[in-house]
Formats: C-alpha cells, sequence, structure tokens
C-alpha cells in the first residue's frame, strides 16, 4: 500500500487525505526512533529514548493549545505575554506500554491531568479486553491526549476512544509512535473527529497483528519482560 509522503525536515507531515493522521518529521524524532527500532537497545535505553521522543511528539500535539495573556513584571518592566488558559489538560495512557509515552508528556506539562486505560489483547482474536479504566473528571472541558506507543489493528486505540468519549471528553488526540495503515484506517473510520500524531507510518501488519518493520512489543521493551 503506497501513501504519498510529503518530507519536511523540521515540519509535521500530513497524510492520507482520508483519515487524520499527521507524521511528524523532525529528525530527532526520526534518529530516535531508529534507536528503538534496534533490537539490540537495551531496555534502560528503550526507556530513556521513548521518553524524549514522547516529549518532542507532545510538541505537536500541544501545539493549537489555547492561549490568553497576562500581565507581569520583568526586571526591566511591565507588560502582557502569553500564557495558557483554560482547564488543564488530560494524558490518558493505555496501559501498559502507554505509561512510557507519559513519562515524557509529564516532563513537557507537568501539571497535566492523568488518566489510565487497562487493555489486553486477545492473541487469538486481535480484540481488546478491558480490565481497568480510570479518569479525571471534567473531560468534557478539557484537551485529552490519548497514549499508546504502537497503533497496529486499531482495536485498543479504538475501545479506549469509545470509553473517553462515554466519559464525556469532546476534544480528543491520540499519539503514538509507530502506526500502520490498518489502524490508521480502522480508528479514522471509527472516530473521524480524533487527530492521530505519529513518528512513523510503517509498511504493513503481520499475520499476528505485530506492525512491520515496527519495533517489537512496546510494553516488553519498555519494562523488560521477555527474553
Amino acid at each position: 500500500m503506497q501513501l504519498p509522503i510529503r518530507r519536511g525536515r523540521f515540519e509535521s507531515c500530513r497524510l492520507m487525505p482520508t483519515s487524520n493522521l499527521t507524521i511528524v518529521q523532525h529528525p530527532l524524532i526520526q534518529h530516535k526512533l531508529t534507536i528503538l527500532r534496534d533490537r539490540e537497545t537495551s531496555t534502560a535505553q528503550f526507556r530513556q529514548v521513548l521518553r524524549e521522543i514522547a516529549f518532542i511528539l507532545g510538541c505537536e500535539a500541544t501545539r493549537d493549545l489555547a492561549l490568553g495573556d497576562i500581565e507581569i513584571d520583568t526586571p526591566l518592566e511591565t507588560g502582557r505575554f502569553p500564557y495558557l488558559e483554560g482547564k488543564k489538560l488530560c494524558f490518558v495512557s493505555i496501559m501498559r506500554a502507554g505509561n512510557g509515552l507519559l513519562d515524557g508528556l509529564l516532563d513537557l506539562i507537568p501539571s497535566a491531568r492523568v488518566g489510565h486505560v487497562g487493555l489486553e489483547r486477545n492473541e487469538e482474536t486481535l480484540q481488546p479486553r478491558q480490565y481497568y479504566f480510570k479518569a479525571p473528571d471534567g473531560l468534557g472541558t478539557r484537551q485529552v491526549i490519548l497514549l499508546d506507543p504502537m497503533l497496529a489493528t486499531g482495536g485498543s486505540a479504538i475501545a479506549a476512544l469509545d470509553l473517553l468519549k462515554e466519559k464525556g471528553a469532546r476534544r480528543i488526540k491520540f499519539m503514538c509512535l509507530v502506526a500502520a495503515p490498518e489502524g490508521v484506517q480502522a480508528v479514522s473510520a471509527a472516530h473521524p473527529d480524533v487527530p492521530i500524531i505519529a513518528a512513523a507510518l510503517d509498511r504493513e501488519l503481520n499475520e499476528i497483528g505485530y506492525i512491520l518493520p515496527g519495533l517489537g512489543d512496546a510494553g516488553d521493551r519498555v519494562y523488560g519482560t521477555k527474553g
């Protein structure tokens, strides 16, 4: 499946006119993503680099936050300057791998509220099963950013988005590292109002629903639970 890509060194690139996908082409993100793809990357390094990428991706995901202005005194004079307005953001992690992105985003915006969605994938049906969900109140008045390093079949993302909307969320973005075309199309069809922000769009899914070339199981690599 060949998709048109506009390359830019420091700009985001929009792909697939029928989807809401944005690929962030910043050189540092692409360099760090290659480190994560490498099977020889250690658990400690994987965890640290994932956190660093999340910080940079978070700048893209929050670029449209509303600004007001506030009067302050600089060391030299009084003036009015830009200041974030509105309720604090909410980051929602799809556990457990999403927590690796969450750490980097909290480095960027420490005051953000945090929610968690616990989903397990049935390895035979590839469908998600919910085992946990907790989110802050007032989601309807907050910008919500849903986090999961991998967008594969799209099942977990769709299930989590369903839960957030049932909880009242109205402004939601989905942020991941690597997406498969199948997952992008599924999420865009189920939730066309949700922008998807990713570091890469990979080739395809294999027969068991893993992204190719991908980077393996992000949760196992973050927590060192395999091998």
